[in-house]
């Protein structure tokens, strides 16, 4: 009898280990996130015990804004966003935070993978993911928008006054996925956007999620969506499947000749494909540099160079996240000069930047997430990146934006 039983409980607990999701708590995800423009101090950098970043840009006015991820690389993610006015030198505590809440099931909704990106408009766009769990096979590509993010309240206004704060619209999901890499604007005036629809094998967890959305199976890879009305509407472009999949974090790259160029990140290096359809085609992916399954920037300098900032030399895979190092190339992409270590120490990811206009580059990473748990800047010049060192007087390194001090778990 007491063998029937145990029997009986096994069976009872495999089936609802393994019970599938309903639908309404899977289109959870689905609704409009409310963004928290008032954040309470649980929010506060002594709070927060973990750092991800996420991005970094400068609105046409001069401030710098920069997201990351805090609660972790994983179900419990949530995006905090703060402000610099003289140029990074200190940081604004929160002042926009997106945390959604949990399923009534208990499955976490989360905030993950974003950037911020000024468009050529003026407007300051925040991209970000949300799913339920870690990844429950679609997710969605969100976007809010600030049209005045350089706003201030005046000298004699009340100080608690939102009336002339930068100002958020309501979310609009654009697609499934996510994005990391900002959008490229093409010479023709099309708005390229970087949206990956993830594999099935980063489900999680599986036991609830595991057979969710097949119907988007066809669609999953490194997709590229386009808008010609400056954001207003998007639209599937294309996709290139690379293989060695590790969450593409694809960028896409106008070459002089017209062409497309894009990178992507795999389990064997960073992998490229092209495209000279505007991105509705793509060749089949090839090796482009050997790196560590690891973020990477690629962007167009006002120079007409291309800046890649990476881990290690161009011909290296380093042993574990370090080195962040920034080269030149004049010929798009065939050759790079300089290198100039932006950061030597471990557990250093993630960068992203944005060029000043008068040619200083800003870059954004994070080190030892967990722990450290810091979101850090460097600032450059192309001359110091040839040089191999610092030679412009112009350069910052090691600079906390923000470092997570609460508790760790």
């Amino acid at each position: 009898m007491k063998y029937i039983f145990c029997t009986f409980l096994f069976v009872w607990y495999s089936a609802n280990l393994f019970a599938q999701v309903d639908q309404t708590i899977l289109d959870m995800s689905m609704e409009t996130p409310t963004l928290i423009t008032s954040p309470d101090t649980k929010y506060s950098d002594a709070v927060r015990d973990y750092n991800m970043t996420i991005g970094i840009e400068r609105s046409p006015g001069g401030r710098f804004w920069a997201a990351w991820v805090s609660g972790g690389d994983s179900d419990k993610g949530f995006f905090v966003i703060a402000s610099s006015d003289d140029e990074g030198k200190t940081w604004s505590k929160p002042r926009l935070v997106i945390d959604p809440t949990e399923a009534p099931n208990g499955l976490l909704r989360r905030i993950l993978v974003g950037n911020l990106w000024t468009d050529p408009t003026g407007k300051l766009w925040l991209f970000f993911d949300q799913s339920m769990g870690y990844f429950d096979g679609r997710a969605g590509d969100w976007a809010t928008v600030c049209e005045n993010p350089d706003a201030k309240p005046d000298a004699n206004s009340d100080a608690n006054s939102d009336a002339k704060s930068p100002t958020w619209s309501t979310p609009i999901r654009i697609w499934h996925g996510a994005t990391l890499s900002k959008p490229t604007v093409l010479k023709t005036g099309e708005w390229l956007l970087p949206i990956s629809l993830w594999n099935r094998n980063v489900i999680n967890p599986k036991n609830m999620l595991g057979e969710a959305h097949h119907e988007l199976d066809p669609l999953r890879g490194a997709n590229v969506f386009v808008s010609i009305d400056q954001g207003k509407t998007w639209n599937r472009q294309g996709c290139c499947v690379f293989p060695a999949f590790s969450f593409d974090e694809h960028l896409i790259i106008e070459r002089k000749d017209d062409s497309l160029w894009m990178l992507a990140r795999t389990g064997n290096g960073i992998m490229q494909s092209f495209s000279n359809d505007k991105g509705k085609t793509w060749t089949k992916p090839e090796p482009a540099f050997p790196h560590i399954a690891s973020r990477f920037f690629v962007r167009r300098l006002k120079s007409g160079n291309l800046l890649f900032v990476r881990h290690g030399k161009m011909d290296e895979i380093t042993q574990g996240r370090s080195h962040l190092t920034a080269f030149l190339s004049d010929d798009d992409g065939k050759t790079w000069k300089g290198g100039l270590v932006i950061d030597e120490r471990r557990e250093i990811s993630y960068p992203d930047g944005f060029q000043h206009p008068d040619g200083r580059i800003f870059i954004s990473y994070d080190r030892n997430r967990g722990s450290d748990a810091e979101i850090l800047m460097a600032s450059f010049t192309e001359e110091d990146v040839l040089a191999g060192k610092p030679v412009s007087g112009k350069t910052v390194f090691k600079h906390i934006i923000s470092k997570a001090t609460g508790r760790k778990k």
